[in-house]
């Protein structure tokens, strides 16, 4: 698999930092909120978040990268969920987080709204999800990111998944990535901020 032989380079190929979206979203949140971020890969973000004090569950794919996660986490010395699970299949838990990061996952538009839905579930009532995502306009770019269309999200997209949840933020725009060797330069990225209300 793509992302098993991507996360058993030593090198870590998204960088250690955590996103600067979330890092900037999560500044205001209450200190020991529940957090979920399904595709962390090798737990960048997660990592982060629980050395900030947030009570964190990530789940992947990557068998690679969740072993290279749980490694990093017990040298970090922090506490934390992480599950190997394809999202798909997953079971997702309803209404038990504050706060969802989907950082870059990218998912075939068959697997995209019902994932986006079950993450919403997962949020309690007035729960946060946070996003970044690459956008079309991104092709033109070389730093990093699917290079098939069908994998890359709008707001139109997202306006459409998230229906029923309130849209807090949602943008489309041109910023500058550096996130390790294969996230690094001009991208294009839709954030969007949504509040579950159910």
């Amino acid at each position: 698999m793509m992302w098993d032989e991507r996360f058993s380079q030593t090198e870590p190929v998204y960088g250690q930092e955590p996103n600067s979206c979330l890092r900037e979203q999560v500044a205001g949140l209450k200190p020991g909120a529940s957090i979920l971020v399904p595709g962390d890969g090798y737990g960048r973000n997660g990592i982060w978040l629980a050395r900030q004090g947030f009570r964190v569950h990530t789940v992947d794919l990557s068998a690679v990268g969740v072993e290279r996660a749980q490694k990093a986490a017990r040298d970090a010395g922090v506490s934390m969920t992480i599950e190997q699970a394809d999202l798909s299949l997953w079971r997702w838990p309803l209404a038990e987080f504050d706060v969802a990061a989907c950082v870059f996952l990218h998912l075939a538009p068959a697997l995209r709204a019902p994932v986006h839905r079950n993450v919403l579930a997962a949020l309690k009532p007035g729960g946060l999800l946070i996003l970044e995502a690459f956008t079309p306009a991104q092709l033109k770019h070389t730093s990093g990111g699917p290079k098939q269309v069908e994998l890359l999200y709008t707001a139109d997209i997202l306006r459409d998944d998230f229906q029923g949840a309130e849209v807090l933020e949602l943008h489309e725009s041109e910023i500058q990535l550096d996130e390790g060797r294969l996230h690094r330069g001009c991208a294009a990225v839709v954030r969007a901020v949504v509040r579950q209300n159910h």
